[in-house]
């Protein structure tokens, strides 16, 4: 199967057919079953058919908008390409390629329809991933607002970042989150992410990034480890770690936080799963997500 599928009603398959031939996609028949079947396995589906079916199909199976399919609705005169889901995540892009065949794309997502930029478009630009996906709320209306400033950081780099700011990286799949206590040196810190990473069974080249409190933005062993390692470390406002779901308790209470590692990798890290709690090693505290 391939990566984009084309549903359409039996009367409407010759259109269909139209639309696969020009995606290279695959052609189905609409059954009651299909988007059941196909919406775990696609990455874009075009049906030809009415919202409303659509609409009632897909609902019980949608999850997040990062990970759910593109999905875009197509009239059956071929008219007119609606995102339905996902318009940020290829639903758009789906849309505009249907223009080749005089359809309408109807985009309604703010920042596209006013002819503006949003994180996910220049995500896929220049080739990255969101990495703190909750972010992007709050950037993508600052684009509708004012003009929000782009900055281009080539590493080794320490990046310290609100709310507010989205995080573009290139391709990796772990986030280590590191707690650690004042004065650790930088070969405690990097013996700590070796050990761990050997324990949770990963390569450390799959690393995308390491996260912390911004507290210990000041913290040289810290910033000297990550340097060496040739990395990238991400320092978190308070309340970004807050908001958190953590799973082991932590003394961290102590400096206002509900933990430190396993937050910083949950913040950050695209799936928010835990894929190591936290473990202690001597001064340093590393917790892995992905």
């Amino acid at each position: 199967m391939t990566d984009t599928i084309v549903v359409a009603l039996p009367r409407f398959s010759r259109e269909a057919e139209r639309i696969a031939t020009l995606l290279g996609a695959e052609s189905r028949e609409y059954t009651p079953e299909i988007f059941n079947e196909i919406f775990p396995k696609a990455r874009r589906i075009v049906a030809v058919m009415s919202m409303g079916i659509v609409m009632r199909k897909i609902a019980p199976l949608l999850v997040d908008k990062w990970t759910d399919p593109a999905v875009v609705v197509v009239s059956p005169d071929l008219a007119y390409a609606i995102p339905l889901v996902g318009g940020h995540h290829g639903a758009n892009d789906l849309a505009q390629e249907l223009s080749a065949l005089g359809i309408v794309p109807v985009i309604t997502t703010a920042t596209e329809a006013l002819g503006k930029l949003s994180v996910e478009s220049i995500a896929a630009q220049h080739v990255c991933d969101v990495v703190n996906r909750d972010s992007t709320r709050k950037v993508n209306a600052a684009f509708l607002d004012c003009d929000v400033p782009v900055y281009t950081i080539s590493g080794p780099a320490v990046v310290i970042a609100g709310q507010a700011v989205s995080i573009l990286m290139t391709e990796g799949v772990y986030v280590v989150g590191i707690g650690c206590r004042k004065g650790v040196t930088s070969t405690e810190v990097i013996l700590a992410i070796r050990s761990a990473c050997e324990d949770a069974g990963i390569d450390i080249a799959d690393v995308q990034c390491y996260a912390t409190t911004i507290q210990k933005s000041n913290e040289r062993g810290l910033l000297d480890a990550i340097s060496q390692l040739s990395a990238r470390l991400i320092f978190l406002d308070d309340d970004t770690i807050n908001a958190q779901h953590i799973v082991t308790p932590s003394k961290a209470g102590k400096i206002g936080l509900f933990g430190v590692a396993e937050p910083s990798a949950l913040a950050v890290a695209k799936e928010k799963k835990l894929v190591m709690t936290k473990k202690v090693f001597g001064r340093v505290t590393v917790a892995i997500a992905r």
